[in-house]
């Protein structure tokens, strides 16, 4: 871990702290405790589910096998560019398992996880309601319809561009 995300765990852990202070010990708060956690910080690091466990007075495997039963949460923190591949009925039949394979392919991560640089984050998600466009991937709440590899290239090649100009306006 870099020396930046060290000093950002560090801060979320003393807030998740001082949260977990307006919660009674009890084992029933368990989710509402989870779910504010990732509200606020967007991810359960290891520590915090730790933390958890400690003021709850359960083991860290039994916090962690509730949290993983729950696919609203995430234990990697999000990228700056979350992506989310529909795979709902139509996108599936349409080739949505083929664009998240070209996201995967293109960005070296499998669903549920970040890029090193924390750029992107990929995510597979049930039906979004757009299944005329089928396949579909929300890019930063963006909907991208009739998605096709060279679109996923296209997207990611767009962003690159503009990190690469933002870059250069620093300089």
């Amino acid at each position: 871990m870099d020396n930046t995300a060290e000093i950002e765990e560090e801060a979320m852990l003393h807030d998740i702290a001082s949260m977990l202070a307006t919660f009674v010990n009890e084992e029933s708060n368990l989710i509402p405790i989870l779910q504010m956690i990732q509200e606020k910080h967007h991810y359960l690091c290891v520590r915090a589910l730790q933390m958890v466990a400690k003021h709850l007075g359960m083991s860290s495997s039994e916090i962690y096998g509730v949290a993983t039963f729950y696919n609203q949460f995430r234990f990697y923190p999000p990228g700056k560019h979350q992506i989310k591949v529909c795979l709902g009925t139509a996108c599936h039949i349409r080739g949505g398992d083929i664009i998240l394979e070209s996201f995967e392919r293109k960005l070296e991560i499998k669903p549920g996880e970040t890029t090193p640089d924390r750029e992107f984050s990929i995510d597979r998600v049930a039906c979004v309601g757009c299944c005329a466009l089928a396949p579909v991937a929300i890019v930063n709440d963006t909907v991208n319809g009739h998605m096709a590899p060279s679109k996923v290239e296209g997207l990611i090649l767009g962003f690159e561009i503009e990190k690469e100009r933002e870059k250069r306006e620093k300089q």
